[in-house]
């Protein structure tokens, strides 16, 4: 397999370096997590091979924050990134199809690419809100379709599923026998009422989330799939086990106090991502040279710049960064136009997010021919 480094990537923060940006904007998910918090009493912990699924108690952990779910329905990963990649390359290969919606998060498309299917795009449009078109799916399925790849709340632009949807979806792919892959990653960021875990739904449908996101713990990686087709979680703990043979026992023992702690620590962080929401909100009203679809879900919205707007994009990430040290993530990571960029409202306090949004505005100014 050929594989090459993706843009989202290549220009990370972290490969960039985070002392070099003043206000990041960039990032997808909460702000980071601190070690101190979970490490307590780690040291008689055995360093062990772990069970292959993960332990036991954490499955159990994670099937009661999605429902109704059993630990048997669930496989931990090393990471949501993971999950997608073993999904992606145990159902996917060179003659089978592939509906992935589009823009998405970088992995859900890099992966069926590097292993050759043959993919159609759902394009997802701002005129349309960023809403899923079930005619254009249905339309779409053909008999050689295996996949269908979703990501709700959706990264980059914030949008969300209704349950109506979820399950008019769920009936094609199950009309056609095929499987409906969900990243639900944001999942417990929904502002509202969000739609039941997909894979609760169908033993066709196969649920993606982690705790790098909604709880700020991308340094450990933990991830899960919750499928309940046994069938299925074989195939993925048989991938699983060739590509790591078990998790991290650190990591898991790790998640599992935090996911312990999920009722006590999801209120606080959904307060400070709605205060930081209302901040963009605010800005966003009435602003002479963007506009968006307001994010419904996650931490992440995809602002443009107007069409009457003449602007230099180049020069504009330039200034932001260069002079004003403010990072966004441009549309090309996304393959978009760099007229979009992925603006996060989560990983910043309140102040530098202020700052950060102020700096935005200062480089369009700046940026206009």
């Amino acid at each position: 397999m050929q594989y090459r480094r993706m843009p989202i990537e290549i220009e990370s923060p972290e490969e960039m370096g985070y002392g070099s940006i003043e206000c990041n904007l960039s990032e997808s998910s909460i702000w980071d997590g601190r070690l101190g918090n979970w490490s307590k009493d780690l040291d008689p912990l055995i360093l062990c091979y772990g069970e292959h699924r993960g332990s036991s108690q954490l499955r159990e952990l994670i099937g009661a924050s999605c429902g109704d779910v059993g630990a048997t329905d669930v496989l931990v990963v090393p990471g949501a990134a993971a999950a997608l990649f073993i999904v992606n390359s145990s159902l996917l290969e060179a003659n089978s199809s592939l509906l992935v919606m589009r823009p998405n998060y970088a992995t859900n498309i890099s992966t069926p690419r590097l292993l050759r299917c043959s993919m159609k795009y759902l394009d997802l449009k701002f005129e349309d809100r960023f809403e899923l078109d079930l005619d254009e799916v249905a339309a779409s399925l053909t008999s050689e379709t295996r996949l269908v790849s979703i990501t709700y709340p959706h990264n980059p632009t914030g949008a969300v599923l209704s349950e109506a949807k979820l399950r008019a979806l769920i009936e094609l792919v199950e009309r056609r026998k095929c499987y409906l892959l969900v990243d639900e990653t944001y999942r417990d960021l929904h502002r509202g009422t969000g739609a039941p875990l997909a894979a609760t739904l169908s033993n066709n449908a196969i649920s993606v989330s982690s705790l790098s996101k909604a709880y700020g713990l991308p340094g450990i990686r933990m991830g899960w799939i919750v499928c309940r087709n046994r069938e299925l979680q074989e195939l993925f703990l048989a991938a699983k086990e060739q590509i790591f043979i078990c998790n991290s026992v650190v990591d898991e023992e790790i998640a599992r106090r935090v996911l312990s702690e999920r009722e006590k620590l999801l209120p606080e962080i959904r307060l400070r991502i709605d205060e930081n929401y209302r901040i963009v909100f605010d800005w966003m009203v009435n602003h002479e040279h963007l506009e968006w679809i307001p994010p419904q879900g996650g931490v992440v919205s995809l602002p443009r710049m107007r069409a009457e707007l003449a602007v230099n994009s180049v020069k504009f990430y330039e200034q932001l960064m260069d002079k004003y040290s403010t990072y966004v993530g441009p549309g090309h990571w996304f393959e978009l136009s760099d007229r979009y960029f992925r603006l996060g409202y989560g990983w910043e306090g309140k102040e530098k997010l202020a700052a950060g949004l102020k700096n935005i505005t200062s480089a369009l100014r700046e940026s206009l021919e």
